[in-house]
């Protein structure tokens, strides 16, 4: 049996591939043995040019950063137990653990996604109520979710729509201005680097990579102070990687705070000033400094580590 795999993965193309093909900007690159090639080489012929730095170097943050973000003893029925956590400005938090921990119910527990969730949250020392994305969003806080074409983008809609929807009253005075509209849609093709042939598309049309630069068009838009990302590089190419990787650590340089949610170790690895980890629904431990590393986090993932779990009570 012959077996033809597509993946972005280049660890699992150079593990398991007798033969590899490169296509990009649907062109046919390069093809021919796996033997004697390396994930660099790959990367390179992917996206054109080398890649000689993944990860941006790591912005230095100050010890009295003050916390810009508070979540206080959250609970989430079924799928977090009483965690609590702190972002400081300029700082971008990882969260780790295996699928299910709870990390995406309880960052969306903390947004008010989660109807049947309990907690306290805090923002700038002050408490707020967070009972829907609206509330968010009137806090500075942005949210860009994992599933980009179920719940990030509407697929049928045009670009420019999409890009201005979160923020449309900005846009309208008191109907939507077209002109306004469309030079911050120009904008945001312009900073994000949103490749396109034709602006009369739709978002469906886009590949993952521009889809996913379209949605952080879009929730920037608002401009946020607190940035909240789930797994911000889900089935797009090594080249965008590269321009999110890039781009996450130009928000810390601005003073913006980010959340990071990835189920890539080598992602939380190389942008994370500190690792939140959960096992089970339990905030098991949070690492920073030398502690960052993949045995440390799989350790307390696993529940070897860290806080106790009790996997059959989540309170």
């Amino acid at each position: 049996m012959a077996i033809l795999y597509i993946s972005h993965k280049l660890r699992e193309i150079e593990q398991i591939a007798d033969r590899v093909t490169v296509l990009r900007d649907g062109h046919l690159v390069d093809s021919g043995p796996m033997a004697g090639r390396s994930k660099e080489e790959l990367a390179r012929l992917m996206v054109g040019r080398e890649i000689t730095e993944m990860y941006p170097p790591r912005t230095h943050l100050p010890s009295d950063a003050p916390v810009v973000l508070e979540a206080r003893d959250f609970l989430v029925p079924g799928a977090v137990k009483q965690a609590s956590f702190t972002l400081r400005r300029g700082e971008v938090l990882g969260f780790g653990g295996i699928v299910g921990a709870g990390r995406t119910a309880l960052i969306e527990a903390v947004l008010g996604l989660r109807g049947k969730s309990a907690g306290q949250v805090l923002r700038n020392g002050q408490p707020v109520v967070l009972r829907h994305l609206r509330d968010a969003v009137h806090q500075r806080i942005a949210y860009l979710t994992e599933d980009r074409k179920g719940k990030g983008l509407v697929l049928n809609m045009d670009l420019r729509s999409n890009v201005t929807l979160l923020n449309l009253r900005a846009h309208c005075h008191p109907l939507i201005d077209r002109r306004r509209e469309e030079q911050a849609f120009q904008q945001a093709i312009e900073r994000f680097d949103i490749r396109l042939r034709t602006a009369a598309r739709t978002a469906a049309e886009l590949s993952g990579g521009n889809q996913q630069k379209l949605l952080l068009a879009k929730v920037m838009s608002i401009d946020p102070e607190v940035v909240i990302i789930n797994e911000p590089t889900r089935g797009i190419d090594v080249g965008t990687k590269h321009q999110i990787y890039h781009f996450i650590r130009e928000l810390t340089e601005a003073g913006c705070s980010v959340i990071l949610i990835s189920s890539e170790m080598g992602e939380l690895i190389g942008l994370s000033h500190r690792v939140a980890v959960m096992c089970a629904g339990v905030l098991s431990g949070v690492l920073e400094g030398e502690q960052i590393n993949e045995h440390e986090i799989m350790q307390y993932a696993s529940g070897i580590k860290g806080v106790g779990v009790d996997e059959q009570r989540y309170g």
